[in-house]
């Protein structure tokens, strides 16, 4: 009973906590000028990679580190086989062509390097946690000074530019919301998987990365709802990018992560390198240049395909 109070009282402070980001999101947009797409991939996607973060670090320090490792390999997988398909399934997204030539491309890239880091050793070494934050910066230098917009977005008439106090304000309720909200549930979706017996890494990678990637669902359901779609798919490959890049880089640097399940190895990466390719030829097949409801039931049938296999 109280792991399921713990849940609840974590939804709905995610919810809260997704609204109020987004509102200072998209008011910081019109404030600086910027494509919304950009404020989605840095602002929106620090502040929801913070449950990821926060879990990894303190997991992979307490001596878990398939806890670490699986929770962002699923949060990626939940992202997209999960989070995107909602998405989608409420509202179709048309996508222009620097989605397919910088973001898609950095994801993938992101997903291979540190595949490629972890599969021949079974370890995140400091040295390549040190890597990845280096790319890290390096593309959202990249991100600040070139990318256009990559969706086409709906404008809608209550877009109002906010006061700067009212602006971070929004930006530190919400961080803090999302935070809170991810540690309740997680604490209370550990504590249910716990008592089934089940393994870190099957609880880091389903019930642990479901948790953590709630914000992204909150605050990318809550921009369809408002017609923000720059900012639900600019979240989302964000996050993708921030989770392999700063989640994994960061937690490697002040602790090396090493595969305990070799599970991880032999399946879960896989599937994370799958549905990222994935999204590629939905966004072409069968209307070009758009993701729509047909693709969202395609990415969820992927995503309970691996829950499937992960917990079989």
């Amino acid at each position: 009973m109280e792991n399921l109070l713990f849940i609840v009282f974590g939804l709905v402070l995610l919810i809260a906590g997704g609204n109020w980001l987004l509102k200072s999101a998209v008011a910081l947009s019109l404030r600086l000028a910027i494509p919304k797409i950009v404020i989605g991939m840095t602002v929106v996607s620090f502040a929801t990679s913070a449950p990821e973060l926060i879990v990894s670090v303190k997991a992979a320090l307490d001596g878990f580190p398939d806890l670490a490792l699986g929770n962002v390999v699923g949060s990626n997988i939940a992202n997209l086989g999960l989070v995107l398909a909602i998405t989608v399934i409420m509202g179709s997204i048309d996508v222009r062509k620097s989605f397919y030539t910088t973001d898609w491309p950095v994801m993938m890239v992101a997903s291979l390097l540190f595949c490629g880091f972890i599969y021949f050793d079974g370890q995140l070494q400091q040295y390549e946690g040190v890597i990845l934050v280096i790319l890290l910066f390096v593309f959202l230098i990249y991100l600040l000074r070139f990318q256009k917009t990559a969706v086409v977005d709906e404008m809608p008439e209550d877009d109002v530019i906010l006061p700067l106090y009212k602006i971070v304000l929004y930006l530190g309720i919400g961080g803090i919301a999302l935070w809170g909200g991810s540690e309740l549930l997680i604490k209370g979706a550990v504590g249910m998987a716990s008592t089934l017996g089940v393994s870190d890494r099957v609880i880091g990678i389903t019930v642990v990365s479901v948790g953590t990637s709630i914000p992204e669902l909150a605050a990318s359901v809550i921009a369809v709802l408002k017609k923000e779609k720059a900012i639900s798919l600019g979240n989302l490959i964000g996050s993708n990018i921030f989770n392999l890049l700063a989640v994994l880089g960061i937690t490697s640097i002040i602790t090396p992560i090493t595969v305990m399940d070799h599970g991880l190895l032999s399946n879960d990466i896989f599937w994370m390198l799958g549905i990222s390719f994935l999204i590629l030829p939905l966004v072409f097949f069968p209307k070009g240049l758009r993701l729509g409801w047909r693709d969202g039931l395609v990415l969820l049938l992927f995503y309970g395909s691996f829950v499937y296999m992960t917990i079989k």
